[in-house]
């Protein structure tokens, strides 16, 4: 493993809404968090960085991903935790972030909308399924 570690999403939230100053970052694309939904940090009076891995509607990598991710405080020594659907795109963003120097940089597990369960939905796991908050956009 090139990164920090996986977690699940409730490890990931206390983590984000915890005393260590550590940042939530959803590497989806615009329209996922248009239509599907967001996490949402405000209780805690915490904002999610959204910074896409993929570029939308290409699907080619973000060149500017660690510029972004810098805008939004992301710096070494500083734990960042990534969400993606279902916790593919987020190993490639702390595998990068990771080789650029910043984090400690952890994948959330499942992300935000978990795998494809038996039915052909995604609604088996993943921040959404755990009743983490979450509103749309």
């Amino acid at each position: 493993m090139s990164y920090a570690g996986d977690v699940t999403p409730a490890e990931a939230h206390a983590a984000v809404t915890g005393p260590d100053d550590a940042v939530l970052v959803d590497v989806r694309t615009t329209a996922e968090w248009t239509y599907v939904g967001v996490p949402d940090l405000s209780s805690a009076g915490r904002e999610v960085a959204f910074v896409e891995w993929n570029r939308f509607p290409t699907g080619a990598v973000n060149d500017r991903f660690l510029d972004e991710l810098a805008a939004h405080g992301v710096t070494p020594g500083r734990p960042v935790y990534f969400l993606c659907r279902s916790g593919v795109r987020s190993v490639a963003a702390a595998e990068a972030t990771t080789a650029a120097g910043l984090g400690p940089a952890y994948n959330v597990t499942e992300g935000f909308e978990g795998p494809v369960g038996a039915d052909g939905h995604r609604d088996v796991a993943g921040w959404k399924q755990a009743g983490l908050p979450w509103r749309q956009q």
